[in-house]
């Protein structure tokens, strides 16, 4: 059987949310977040339907009532009872592929919140649930692997990280011809681009999503510090020159473009992982995580070009990354 993961800029039916309500993920500052996910959703808005887990119907009324707050409109949302631990979409949500008729498949892998750092139960079987609900085949791959670890360009290629998918805290028995396979079979990744660390303050042990992503099939944009003194410097600068030496699925070498890297945002004396790659792609728009920094407008400027006929939208994360994700970590799109 043939599965291919589509790209992120494919056209999407929806994007899935699960409405925030984990208070110990924003301790001592969630009262802002939900307001956070209410903007998202507000960017979404013209672009597609938003499809948002809620664990019950008082969670729903809480959702309306912020979204309504807001002015939000919310006839491009629908409400699933689908409770969850945690908020994060991206990676407990469900990872839509393709069979070789081209008919939508769920890819269920298993889920342990980044090596157990969290309870996960709820979360792991999300993707079980959505199947049920929307009648959409799941198949089980009985393999640890989160969205925001992987990215894709739709044609064979996908980036990821040694430092997250060769962590024992995943995929203990595995080696990296295992890991290889397996992503080839589940995901159609025919050519496997391995980066090394990623981001400082990150505890999913090194997500591609906070610093390297496809903005097309041959290009990638590439977070780069400019402080030398700066603790990302290193492993942004090793990972942007292991970029330049590598080839998509067809030999031809990939374009590579430098991000800019947020202003450090540190909160509680903690480096947070701040990066403007965790943008998400709708199909009419870009949501790009803003942290009240000069750079918020450069960043805009260097995705602007590779996506003419989408909007490019900021939400502002600076709230929100205290949670150690920002907006591609919150959404999880559904191809049409």
């Amino acid at each position: 059987m043939f599965y291919q993961m589509p790209a992120e800029w494919e056209p999407h039916e929806a994007t899935w949310l699960a409405w925030p309500h984990l208070k110990s993920h924003w301790p001592g500052k969630f009262e802002p977040i939900p307001y956070v996910y209410a903007e998202i959703i507000r960017a979404l808005s013209g672009s597609e339907m938003v499809y948002l887990c809620v664990n019950d119907k008082k969670m729903e009324a809480e959702a309306r009532a912020i979204l309504k707050e807001k002015a939000v409109p919310t006839d491009h949302v629908k409400f699933f009872y689908i409770p969850t631990n945690a908020s994060w979409s991206r990676d407990h949500g469900p990872i839509f592929v393709r069979n070789e008729k081209g008919k939508r498949i769920i890819s269920d892998w298993d889920y342990n919140a980044w090596g157990g750092q969290w309870e996960y139960d709820l979360d792991d079987v999300v993707p079980q649930k959505i199947g049920k609900l929307l009648n959409i085949p799941v198949i089980q791959t009985h393999r640890v692997l989160e969205g925001g670890s992987i990215d894709v360009n739709g044609k064979g290629s996908l980036l990821t990280t040694t430092q997250c998918l060769l962590n024992k805290n995943r995929n203990p028995d595995a080696n990296q011809q295992d890991i290889e396979n397996f992503l080839k079979e589940f995901l159609g990744a025919t050519n496997i681009l391995w980066l090394k660390d990623g981001v400082a303050g990150d505890d999913t042990s090194g997500h591609i999503d906070d610093f390297a992503r496809f903005v097309n099939e041959t290009t990638v944009v590439c977070g780069l510090e400019k402080g030398k003194n700066d603790e990302n410097y290193q492993a942004l600068k090793n990972n942007f020159e292991a970029l330049q030496t590598m080839k998509d699925q067809d030999g031809k070498e990939l374009t590579v473009i430098a991000m800019p890297m947020p202003s450090p945002v540190v909160y509680e004396n903690r480096r947070l992982p701040a990066s403007y790659a965790n943008f998400y792609i709708s199909t009419k728009a870009v949501l790009v995580p803003t942290f009240r920094c000069p750079e918020d407008e450069k960043a805009f400027e260097t995705l602007g070009p590779y996506f003419p006929d989408r909007k490019i939208i900021g939400v502002d994360c600076t709230d929100l990354v205290w949670g150690l994700g920002t907006i591609h970590c919150s959404t999880q799109q559904m191809p049409r």
